[in-house]
């Protein structure tokens, strides 16, 4: 069943061997991150971290810090409390597949998937967790208050504009039809009450942010950080546009999440986390946010953001501040992102089933590098499938796709360019088109607007310009590999 909270989580994590206890004090500067990065970077995504004792301003923090705690393909099945990945996508293709049943096997079946369906539905609460200790900003009556300055918020990379909140969970709604939306947007602190809000411009933040601006009136914001990892999960899906992650979480954690009324503004947020952070953001307010250690290896420039007010901080008695790093990949990112296109496979096959798999390689960091095997029917269905895929939510950030035949494991980063250097010829087997890019790109020579490139590394056909007869690709027949298998295994090796 679902994770009752972060702490939860982190005892899984613990008991699974994927828990390292740091008890020494560390610095939240820079320290905490260079040791976080090598942890990373280490085979299978090292081990998730817990600094018990991290150091702000000179102060041990009261809080805990845990990173990479799902930097690794066996913490992203323990955050989702799956046995494998792979799990879900299964349950996701059956109920995209579900039709009426024949039989009462087939019957119960179905309604087992309708029972996961309705844990999609949210609960309402009164009281929760998040609110056991409460500061509010209008009443500050004690020397104890807690703002943003004493959480133990780290700053990650030397020529960072400061510390940056890198886990957020960020509330807001559409004031128009009420449709909420979770997204994952970093908030450069300022000052002990006001942070950036970097939700780039295709991002439903910023179309909600947009409509409070045109309406002159000023946008309520909740920011959550910990509880059911389900919930960070939610927010960085590429889900379709209008799908409430809320309502999905609910439907990945197999329990319906728990709502509270925020105690400054109207928003609803899960009931469970570690910390809420209240506050709004004023309609024509910028300021420069950045520059910032990326994804994408590179720091990214300074830009105008708005800006987030806070009201008040909430948080449990005992809360643990989660964070990541990102940069220079392989880093935590990437198993989210892996985990992602895992669990998604099936919907993108539900558009193109010609579709074996798909790969996101850490060398791409997410939008740059694209691998996808098909199973081929006709002339340029490789290009069929790349445009498809262009115009598919945030796949149209994707600068470079690379299709191959289905015997060719897309898994595999090496053996996808074996193919793309044998089976292409460039001029023939390349498309480019200009769309929309990743505002965090910087090589575009217009920010948000980009050329992309479509690599058709598939056996040619025909009708698609080649007249000679395509090779067949080296392979020993499955008879001596038995029988090397065999005499091996006598040998013990």
């Amino acid at each position: 069943m679902a994770y009752a909270s972060f702490s939860q989580f982190l005892e899984a994590l613990d008991q699974a061997g994927e828990l390292q206890r740091v008890t020494t004090p560390v610095e939240t500067d820079l320290v905490i991150a260079e040791w976080a990065d090598r942890e990373m970077k280490s085979p299978h995504g090292g081990k998730a971290l817990l600094f018990e004792q991290p150091i702000v301003d000179g102060k041990i923090s009261r809080f805990p810090v845990a990173i990479n705690t799902m930097g690794s393909e066996k913490r992203m099945a323990l955050a989702l409390r799956l046995e494998s990945i792979a799990d879900l996508a299964q349950e996701i293709q059956l109920i995209l597949k579900a039709k009426p049943p024949t039989d009462l096997r087939e019957g119960w079946s179905l309604l087992k998937q309708g029972i996961n369906l309705l844990h999609a539905r949210p609960k309402h609460v009164k009281s929760a967790a998040c609110q056991e200790v409460v500061h509010r900003f209008a009443e500050r009556s004690t020397s104890d208050e807690v703002t943003l300055r004493e959480l133990p918020i780290l700053q990650c990379w030397p020529k960072d504009g400061g510390r940056f909140i890198t886990l957020p969970n960020v509330h807001t709604r559409d004031p128009e039809t009420g449709a909420r939306n979770l997204g994952m947007y970093r908030m450069q602190v300022y000052d002990s009450q006001t942070t950036g809000m970097h939700w780039q411009v295709h991002k439903v933040g910023a179309r909600h942010g947009k409509l409070y601006y045109e309406r002159n009136e000023r946008m309520p914001v909740a920011v959550t950080l910990g509880g059911d990892p389900a919930y960070t999960f939610a927010a960085t899906a590429p889900l379709p546009d209008g799908l409430d992650e809320i309502l999905f979480a609910g439907f990945v954690r197999k329990k319906s999440v728990e709502l509270v009324k925020c105690l400054t503004n109207e928003l609803e947020v899960p009931a469970d986390v570690d910390f809420v952070l209240e506050g709004y953001v004023q309609p024509g307010e910028t300021r420069p946010e950045g520059p910032f250690g990326d994804h994408t290896g590179f720091y990214t420039a300074v830009e105008d953001y708005p800006v987030f007010h806070l009201t008040a901080i909430t948080h449990r008695r005992e809360a643990v501040y989660p964070t990541t790093i990102v940069g220079v990949p392989p880093m935590e990112d990437f198993y989210l992102g892996s985990t992602s296109v895992r669990i998604f496979l099936p919907i993108f096959k539900m558009n193109f089933p010609e579709i074996v798999d798909m790969a996101l390689p850490a060398e791409g960091v997410f939008h740059n590098l694209v691998f996808v095997s098909i199973r081929k029917q006709y002339p340029y269905q490789a290009f069929k499938v790349m445009h498809g895929l262009w115009g598919m939510g945030q796949m149209m950030f994707s600068k470079y796709i690379v299709v191959v035949d289905d015997d060719c494991d897309v898994q595999n980063t090496s053996e996808v360019l074996f193919r793309l250097c044998a089976n292409t010829d460039p001029q023939r087997d390349s498309t480019i088109i200009t769309n929309p890019s990743d505002s965090l790109d910087h090589a575009p020579t217009v920010q948000n607007v980009g050329s992309h490139m479509g690599l058709d590394a598939t056996r040619k056909l025909p009708g698609e310009g080649y007249h000679r007869g395509w090779p067949e690709l080296v392979r020993m027949n499955e008879e001596t590999r038995k029988l090397v298998d065999a005499l091996r295994c006598s040998r013990g090796r």
